[in-house]
């Protein structure tokens, strides 16, 4: 048996390589296209015209949904490791996989409401995304800690903590930057006066996605020793 069919490690494998290529595919078709500069766009910018914003959008749809799967799949973990020891709170445990949760959405809202069509609405939703991702990860790596030594092991646990404190530390210039960029074209010059705010924020963005993404590496060696089954109970 090849290693990523043990358990259920194929989730977290499928979402990192899916989700990378949601980001780095709308990229490469926007710049051959020349929709977008080859130097530090936002990810939305990636995805606002079509046909690239029509495969972000399909795209990310699938992620969401992974992630989703993933996000669920790693709460019911913590759910049966807290059965054998009580290390973990239940109700730390639900806070996450909600925030998990509502990331994904957040990450819907991004791929179907264009930040050139409806900006309000775009940038709520990439809000969301950042906010309620980073927490997530933030408690998933308290999580570990606190149910190791079961689990997770502590090379695992600190390389969580890392990813984790490096989206937040990229998350704040990601949001202040984008607060001083006022130009909405996806062309931008180093002349422009916003654009050194614009190449903090949009770089800063890039890492923040990735370290969310890079963070459900770690879950592969978890969820080879782990799997979900459906009980069907019928009752006449």
């Amino acid at each position: 048996m090849f290693w990523f069919m043990q358990g259920l490690c194929f989730l977290p494998v499928f979402l990192v390589v899916w989700s990378s290529c949601t980001f780095i595919v709308p990229y490469l078709i926007a710049l051959f296209r020349g929709d977008v500069d080859i130097i530090f766009p936002y990810i939305s910018d990636t995805g606002a015209n079509p046909p690239e914003s029509c495969i972000f959008g399909l795209m990310t749809f699938i992620s969401a949904c992974a992630g989703c799967a993933t996000i669920y799949t790693r709460y019911k973990y913590v759910e049966k490791l807290s059965e054998q020891n009580s290390l973990v709170k239940p109700c730390l445990n639900k806070a996450t996989l909600l925030l998990g949760i509502i990331a994904c959405f957040g990450m819907c809202i991004v791929a179907t409401f264009q930040e050139t069509v409806v900006t309000s609405v775009h940038d709520f939703g990439a809000l969301t995304f950042f906010i309620t991702g980073v927490v997530y990860i933030i408690l998933q790596s308290v999580l570990s800690f606190k149910a190791y030594p079961y689990g997770s092991s502590i090379c695992v646990c600190r390389a969580r903590l890392v990813i984790a404190t490096i989206a937040a530390a990229a998350f704040f210039p990601t949001v202040i930057c984008a607060y001083f960029v006022t130009q909405t074209t996806l062309h931008r010059h180093t002349y422009d006066k916003d654009y050194r705010f614009h190449v903090v924020s949009a770089v800063c963005e890039w890492i923040v996605a990735f370290s969310f993404i890079c963070f459900f590496l770690t879950y592969i060696e978890d969820f080879k020793i782990f799997k979900l089954q459906v009980r069907t109970e019928y009752q006449d």
